[in-house]
C-alpha cells in the first residue's frame, strides 16, 4: 500500500485539486494535508518535476497572494483585511 505522500504525488500528476479535495480523497484531515504540501514539493523536485501552486485569491478585491511560501491558508487580505479567501489548487507538473 503506498504512503499518503505517495498518493498524494500520484493525484495531483494526474488534476489539479484543492488541499480540500485532498483531503477527502485520501481521508485524512486537510491540516495534515498541509503539513505533508512541502514534503511532496521536495520530492517532486529531486525527480526534476515541480509542485505548482495556483494561488490565494481574495474573493472581496481580487488582491492575489503570489510569492507566498507557505502552503497554508492566509487569515486575512493585506489589501482590503477581508477573511474571504478562495483556496489554491495543487497540481504536479
Amino acid at each position: 500500500m503506498p504512503t499518503i505522500r505517495r498518493q498524494m504525488i500520484d493525484l495531483l500528476s494526474a488534476t489539479a485539486m484543492s488541499a480540500r479535495d485532498l483531503s477527502q480523497a485520501l481521508g485524512i484531515r486537510e491540516k495534515d494535508v498541509y503539513a505533508h504540501l512541502p514534503h511532496v514539493a521536495q520530492s517532486v523536485r529531486r525527480n526534476g518535476s515541480r509542485l505548482e501552486i495556483r494561488p490565494f485569491t481574495c474573493l472581496a478585491c481580487g488582491y492575489r497572494f503570489t510569492g507566498r511560501k507557505r502552503f497554508t491558508r492566509p487569515g486575512r487580505c493585506p489589501q482590503c483585511k477581508a477573511s474571504r479567501i478562495e483556496t489554491p489548487l495543487y497540481l504536479i507538473v
